[in-house]
């Protein structure tokens, strides 16, 4: 089994590295470990959750106590570090049962904070305004299925995933980054940023296997969310991760169809893309792991979700 490595070993930096040489070196190995440069999608991740730890104070602080930082013992050895699922903030987003619930232990904190005297990126009011936007006309036209669906994930992350995060905040109708497109809906929760497109299809069995949809065996392109994630991320970093659903809707309401077969490495819990296609059920259970396990879930990133809402319509 492969040696695991602290946050300050996958960052390349030593224990006492000042916030600027954590930054520095992130953006480092972010470009030299993004799938888009040809890098590792999984060392991207953990290039990307080291940053997100190490460059919040307070999640740092947490991570040195707790897992052998520089209050580690005097021998130099070393404890393991938190995983994915094992935020360093001590944030439980919940442990999820067939009800789907679960159980949110934090109220938002906002960074910065809104003290007398600072003057704020956004107001305080619209950083704690939980939905931005709503589906809206694009063009002279409007395309009453897309708007149907766009409120139907509206509602569906609204009720089952705002619900359980109260530090998220859903921008809907963003400009798509680097081209005259949109992207449906945005979900930020701390340093971890979702971006979801959805389709309403009928009803099948499905196959994803990273690039293409099949349909009963015939092709299904889905949309092309992939460029505005690599766009986010570039315009973003070191602030965010950011990672991309398209959610497939079906005609009947049921959460869990279309059932999806994926491909080996394919699958929504894979890191090995930056995008990924899921039906509701899927959705609401990966945005939960994804937002609700980083390190900082409960704060509101206001400087990046003011950026967010400086993108709609």
């Amino acid at each position: 089994m492969a040696e695991r490595r602290t946050h300050y070993e996958v960052l390349g930096v030593p224990q006492n590295a000042t916030h600027d040489e954590i930054k520095t070196a992130y953006r480092r190995a972010a470009r030299r470990t993004h799938p888009d440069h040809g890098g590792d999608a999984d060392e991207f991740r953990r290039v990307s959750l080291a940053y997100e730890t190490l460059g919040d104070p307070a999640a740092r602080s947490s991570y040195d106590r707790n897992y052998g930082g520089l209050s580690g013992s005097s021998t130099g050895t070393t404890t393991s570090p938190p995983s994915a699922a094992t935020p360093a903030s001590g944030f439980t987003a919940g442990a999820h049962g067939s009800s789907g619930t679960s159980r949110a232990t934090r109220t938002p904190t906002y960074v910065p904070a809104y003290q007398d005297g600072v003057v704020p990126p956004l107001g305080r009011e619209l950083a704690e305004q939980r939905v931005h936007g709503t589906p809206r006309k694009r063009g002279l036209f409007s395309a009453h299925a897309r708007l149907q669906r766009e409120a139907q994930t509206i509602s569906l992350i609204s009720n089952q995933v705002l619900s359980v995060l109260p530090a998220a905040r859903l921008v809907n109708g963003i400009h798509s980054p680097g081209d005259r497109g949109f992207v449906d809906h945005a979900l930020l929760a701390g340093y971890r940023l979702a971006l979801v497109d959805s389709m309403l299809l009928p009803e099948g069995i499905y196959r994803w296997d990273g690039q293409t949809l099949f349909r009963d065996g015939k092709p299904i392109r889905p949309p092309r969310l992939s460029p505005a994630v690599s766009k986010m991320q570039e315009l973003l970093m070191p602030e965010v991760n950011v990672t991309g659903w398209t959610v497939i809707h079906s005609p009947n309401g049921n959460l869990h169809e279309p059932v999806i077969d994926y491909a080996r490495g394919a699958e929504p819990s894979s890191s090995s893309s930056l995008t990924h296609v899921v039906n509701s059920a899927n959705l609401v259970r990966e945005l939960k792991m994804f937002l609700g396990t980083g390190p900082t879930p409960n704060v509101v990133n206001v400087p990046v979700l003011g950026r967010l809402l400086g993108g709609m319509y």
